[in-house]
């Protein structure tokens, strides 16, 4: 028994009549009935009683309406779904990030925009180690990652930026260079001790221009870790601009870096041949996304 069964006998038993039923299928009723019969045959049971003037249900006819109309309707959300998922309207996309990103406010806008534009797809978010992104990229683990560039990547992956920042210095409220008025030279956080973040790139550019190699001491990991170690008077630290705007630390004091601004970017990382409907979807609303200034 094929689906077009149970469409010809829910419509002979919604019309109780043959000829009507076959219109409205498009088929004719000689068809029908033979259709019809191929039911009762399989169920081996009679489902309608006819006379010339009238058609009726019998019991078991009753009884298997309401499994057909219910087979019918299950068959037809199947599908609905289906279509749905194919079009990237369901699923899950698994979002891994750093904590930049979600200071900077990129995630929040991304998530946002695909849940109102994709409210039934499932947003899985969870912050990683940045060097453990590309990995989990590849492996499948994550399905898009928000990571503060420059990161290594493979040829596998590609990338989208999304904010363009700069590095600041966080210096504890105490020390001498939290007095400076003007932004502050790199040669003079030589013989510093260094708290450095997962992005080390912005500490070794200071070194670079100032001509000294950082003395770092900790290494704590989180941005919110960094400056807690700073506002302890661990040592500096050299983090994204975006910090002055979002987190609020009692006894560290942010100031600019003299120079020509240190460089970084948020940046999205995703697979080069992504397949996931869903993903694909929340890939074309990054890529249509314009990079911001921080």
């Amino acid at each position: 028994m094929e689906l077009r069964h149970l469409r010809y006998f829910i419509a002979v038993a919604e019309q109780l009549h043959f000829g009507q039923a076959a219109e409205m299928l498009g088929i004719a009723p000689p068809t029908l009935t033979v259709q019809i019969q191929q039911i009762e045959r399989t169920l081996d049971a009679q489902l309608f009683t006819r006379t010339k003037r009238s058609v009726a249900l019998t019991q078991a006819g009753e009884a298997f309406l309401v499994e057909a109309r219910a087979a019918l309707e299950q068959f037809e959300r199947a599908v609905n779904i289906g279509r749905r998922a194919g079009r990237g309207e369901l699923g899950r996309v698994k979002l891994g990030f750093v904590g930049s990103a979600a200071f900077s406010g990129v995630l929040q806008q991304q998530v946002r925009a695909f849940r109102e534009a994709r409210p039934h797809v499932f947003i899985d978010t969870h912050e990683f180690p940045m060097d453990e992104l590309p990995a989990l990229l590849e492996d499948g683990r994550v399905d898009i990652a928000f990571v503060r560039m420059p990161v290594e990547l493979s040829t596998s992956l590609r990338t989208h930026v999304l904010l363009r920042d700069r590095f600041c210095a966080a210096v504890p409220a105490e020390h001498p260079l939290a007095q400076a008025d003007a932004p502050i030279r790199s040669r003079l956080f030589a013989g510093e001790h260094f708290v450095v973040p997962e992005q080390r790139e912005g500490t070794f550019e200071v070194g670079r221009r100032g001509r000294f190699s950082p003395q770092i001491v900790s290494a704590p990991g989180g941005l919110v870790s960094v400056l807690t170690d700073v506002s302890l008077g661990v040592g500096v630290a050299i983090v994204p601009n975006v910090l002055t705007k979002a987190v609020d630390v009692p006894n560290v004091v942010y100031k600019e870096i003299a120079g020509g601004p240190i460089a970084s970017e948020v940046t999205a990382v995703f697979r080069r041949f992504e397949r996931a409907p869903a993903v694909k979807s929340l890939i074309d609303q990054i890529t249509r996304t314009p990079a911001q200034a921080a």
